[in-house]
């Protein structure tokens, strides 16, 4: 047998098993036919691409969310959670009560329960958001857990980290991840910065070039802050300056986002996903004990916001914030107010929306008119006319970026969090979202949505249908490569 034949040999048992693997392990329909083709007709490209776009990490979960090992005490942990939830829920009044099935969906999912004596706070954009957290971080005395994508070495960056130190040396213990790729500017100088102090740093899926793709995909994108245990702050705002409005910086693109202060009991399940993403990162568990997880009756609450929180990503058995947007829109009777700076929606998603408006929900979409890739605003307009269509109203936020992820669901629901509407984190970033089911904070919410449509302009139903043949052929085209978005 000569050197060629062997090589031949070779190569088809290569794609033979590619073949395979691409078979079991992709659970879409079309998604499997696609990436077939693609290996077969193109190997050495369909195989790249497969291999940095479409395993399923899913199926196969990068870690673990179990805190502890003792399976009969994770029993009866599940059974208390599900019993505490439906509790809640049976005392909470009818506008709770109406959204059980969203309720039921986290709880069952993410072992989430339903929390109430929640006092939550609205923060918008950067110069909102930072004061708070600069006061909770200050008044910390046990402990302080920050998570974020993006943390930078700017001046908001090194004011928080140096409260951090300032509060290590006082006693407060500080847990740090960033993560690796969002978070690239830090790596060096204040990730030391930190280290000497005694505080303990991690960064999130530490990237490495025998596994480039794959690490650049599976990134951490939530924003997590805990402090004691009972003051959580979680939303779309990174840690940066770009994130702060400040007028005195000529030409400044203006940045619209929002983010949530939340001082109660959801606070447990934000401690919840840090410790699960410590000890990923750490490789090292974390004493549960009672200042990590406060007794309720230690939380001086003056409102009773009932909220959950849902999280999602490759360690989770199903994408279940993309299931929770999907029920909170089946959900809706009235109105449906969707704000996110990235619109690749999934076809689930797609047709959720498109069914609501034709069933006659009025169904808002707010997307930037100008996105920080041309690509992906290609993509996202492919999906337009559609829409337009089943009469969603489309409208482009020209004031600068409007980066905020938000829903409202009919005067009762607010939904604030990580997560674009997009496929990517839908399928491959670690996210979370907090619900809060409150008609107070919604109609906030609902408040801040409409005055960002005084900055947009609606989208024309019949001016976008006629628009040129080639711009239309550009945005289906780009539309192809949402998987990779």
């Amino acid at each position: 047998m000569n050197g060629l034949l062997i090589l031949q040999v070779c190569y088809v048992i290569l794609l033979l098993f590619v073949c395979l693997r691409v078979i079991y392990d992709t659970q879409n329909t079309t998604k499997t036919l696609a990436y077939l083709l693609l290996v077969v007709f193109v190997p050495i490209v369909g195989m790249v691409i497969y291999f940095s776009f479409g395993v399923n990490y899913r199926k196969r979960k990068m870690y673990d969310k179990k805190l502890v090992i003792n399976e009969q005490f994770q029993n009866n942990l599940e059974a208390a959670l599900i019993s505490y939830s439906k509790d809640i829920l049976n005392k909470s009044d009818a506008s709770v009560k109406e959204n059980k099935k969203l309720v039921n969906l986290i709880l069952k999912e993410n072992l989430s329960p339903l929390t109430n004596n929640n006092d939550v706070k609205l923060l918008i954009n950067g110069e909102r958001k930072f004061p708070e957290v600069i006061k909770a971080l200050e008044q910390a005395k046990n402990h302080i857990h920050i998570e974020y994508y993006i943390f930078e070495d700017d001046h908001i960056g090194n004011e928080i980290v140096n409260i951090l130190i300032k509060q290590a040396n006082e006693g407060v213990k500080v847990r740090f991840i960033y993560d690796d790729f969002g978070s690239r500017s830090i790596r060096k100088k204040l990730v030391k910065k930190l280290k000497d102090s005694k505080i303990e740093v991690f960064p999130f899926y530490k990237i490495k070039l025998i596994a480039l793709a794959n690490r650049i995909n599976y990134r951490n994108h939530r924003k997590i802050i805990v402090v004691d245990g009972h003051t959580s702050f979680v939303g779309g705002i990174n840690v940066s300056d770009n994130y702060i409005n400040d007028h005195t910086i000529k030409n400044k693109k203006f940045w619209r986002d929002t983010h949530l202060q939340i001082c109660g009991p959801a606070t447990w399940y934000l401690q919840f996903l840090f410790l699960c993403d410590w000890n990923f990162c750490a490789q090292d568990e974390v004493a549960l004990n009672d200042s990590l997880f406060p007794r309720k009756e230690t939380f001086d609450s003056q409102q009773d916001t009932h909220v959950q929180i849902a999280a999602s990503g490759p360690d989770s058995d199903v994408p279940t914030i993309l299931f929770a947007l999907l029920q909170a829109i089946n959900l809706a009777q009235k109105e449906v107010l969707i704000t996110t700076p990235y619109f690749i929606p999934s076809d689930s998603i797609m047709d959720a929306i498109l069914i609501s408006a034709m069933s006659g929900v009025s169904v808002k979409l707010l997307v930037p008119n100008v996105s920080d890739s041309r690509l992906v605003n290609a993509a996202a307009s492919s999906y337009y006319r559609s829409l337009l269509k089943a009469g969603v109203k489309i409208y482009k936020y020209n004031k600068g970026f409007i980066h905020a992820k938000t829903m409202v669901i009919d005067d009762e629901i607010a939904i604030v969090g990580t997560a674009n509407m997009d496929v990517r984190s839908f399928d491959l970033n670690f996210e979370v979202n907090a619900i809060v089911y409150d008609d107070v904070v919604a109609n906030q919410l609902k408040k801040e949505f409409y005055n960002d449509l005084l900055d947009a302009e609606p989208i024309e139903y019949e001016q976008w249908k006629n628009r040129p043949q080639y711009h239309i052929f550009l945005d289906k085209l780009a539309r192809l490569f949402s998987p990779m978005l």
